[in-house]
């Protein structure tokens, strides 16, 4: 029996329902519905509730909190992408007197501006956001409780001020301009700022009696940018795919894989946790596995979307009770499920059409100093280095097309490979950012730093 890619077996789906089952169980919450993706689509939706004969499917709409904000920073890089702005803007620029205008877009982006958590009393996501016109009532006396730039430190703010300079620079209420630039092109029919029917009613669940209390549901105002939003599973699985792929109708490729890079200086805490932010996602390590998506709440609603970017798997989860079960691992456990149970089949290995015989010349083993590196020409037309074992600095490299490379990740990030030649033309040595690369340890025909003893390689005798 063989099951193609877009299907999961059976036993992949029950250990799925058992998860959230025991999700909504001992988180005791009314209900949770859940989808996982793989293959660019949604493949198995789930759903479990305190209500006999009645269960949400992937169209009923739940308030999703902060996974909001990755909306926001999508709006903000589609600004960057087209000129209008630079991250390394101060706002200040764009969007002159807040009082927290030294802090760049990409640190308001990452939460690494020094701005507060919250706004000032009362608790914005119970009270009217009428309490709060304008941004300086958000802000308050004191926006700034950090060094700019110097930590992460999580701020609903900061996206409150990124949801006024797209309306500043776009003319329009955040809320239009999202539903023409992300909503209406990625096809989000259920995603919006309201909730339209069906929709789950928000509760709180007694810690010590198994009773619930209705929550209220607050227009958030001038903090919508940061949390306002309500989804479906459905729409937050196709949002998935996007945040993957990308789509160059809203932003593309390279743009998505940025914000999934991390952004903000991490935390000691965060360091042990394995855990980052990017440009509007957060980033963790967990099982083995680099997770990217965002988690939200407000009162009477829980939500996370997790994406295993490498197994090609993503989930959602969505519910509606205040606190209860922990969402980014039961999303994190979806994806794992899938992935261990049904790993990704890789593509089929294809020669490349061409290749260059300048490049293959320089395939092999290489020398920086006594560490042997192995450089391999990739299928995209570049090229990686890396050590031949063990562990060290390695990144691939893209072409500039005049016989150099840059590099793309680690410690070579952005760095300059280009392989230096004789007057005959026979490859010398690599130059790799001032590191010299050579075939044999230390070979002396080549331009090796500070030179090689005449009296070459001894023993100690």
């Amino acid at each position: 029996m063989t099951t193609s890619q877009g299907e999961l077996l059976p036993t992949t789906r029950r250990a799925l329902t058992h998860r959230i089952a025991v999700a909504q169980a001992e988180g005791r919450t009314p209900s949770l519905v859940a989808a996982v993706v793989r293959g660019w689509r949604a493949l198995w939706h789930g759903a479990r509730t305190s209500v006999d004969g009645h269960g949400p499917d992937e169209n009923v709409q739940y308030r999703i909190g902060s996974i909001t904000k990755t909306f926001t920073a999508v709006l903000v890089l589609r600004l960057r992408d087209e000129g209008v702005l630079d991250l390394g803007d101060p706002l200040e620029k764009h969007l002159p007197g807040t009082g927290a205008g030294e802090a760049t877009i990409a640190e308001l982006l990452a939460h690494s501006g020094g701005l507060a958590a919250e706004s000032p009393a009362p608790w914005w996501e119970r009270t009217p956001g009428s309490l709060r016109p304008e941004l300086a009532d958000v802000l308050g006396k004191q926006p700034l409780l950090h060094p700019v730039g110097r930590r992460h430190h999580y701020s609903n703010p900061g996206y409150t001020l990124l949801g006024a300079l797209v309306e500043k620079l776009r003319g329009a209420p955040w809320e239009e301009v999202l539903q023409r630039e992300v909503l209406d092109p990625l096809e989000l029919r259920r995603t919006g700022t309201r909730p339209s029917a069906p929709h789950a009613g928000g509760w709180a669940v007694h810690p010590w009696a198994d009773v619930m209390l209705a929550e209220p549901v607050e227009d958030l105002g001038r903090m919508a940018p940061a949390g306002q939003l309500w989804s479906t599973t459905g729409d937050l699985a196709r949002f998935a795919v996007f945040l993957t792929l990308g789509d160059d109708r809203v932003l593309g490729a390279a743009t998505v894989r940025e914000m999934r890079a991390p952004a903000a200086p991490a935390e000691a805490a965060d360091v042990v946790d394995g855990a980052a932010y990017g440009l509007g996602l957060q980033i963790q390590h967990r099982d083995g596995r680099l997770l990217v998506g965002h988690s939200g709440s407000l009162p009477g609603f829980l939500a996370n979307l997790t994406i295993g970017v490498e197994d090609d798997v993503a989930a959602v989860v969505l519910t509606n009770c205040t606190s209860g079960p922990l969402l980014a691992g039961v999303g994190a456990d979806l994806v794992r499920i899938v992935a261990e149970a049904e790993p990704r089949i890789p593509e089929p290995w294809r020669p490349l059409r061409e290749v260059d015989s300048a490049v293959l010349e320089l395939a092999g083993q290489w020398y920086w100093g006594t560490h042997a590196f192995a450089l391999r020409l990739t299928p995209d037309g570049g090229v990686s280095l890396g050590p031949l074992s063990g562990q060290g600095r390695r990144s691939r490299f893209r072409t500039n097309g005049d016989g150099s490379w840059t590099g793309l990740e680690g410690y070579y990030a952005g760095e300059s490979l280009r392989a230096v030649r004789r007057p005959d033309g026979t490859v010398s040595h690599l130059d790799l950012g001032s590191f010299v690369f050579t075939r044999q340890p230390y070979d002396e025909g080549a331009s090796v730093p500070g030179g090689v003893d005449p009296e070459g390689w001894r023993g100690i005798g």
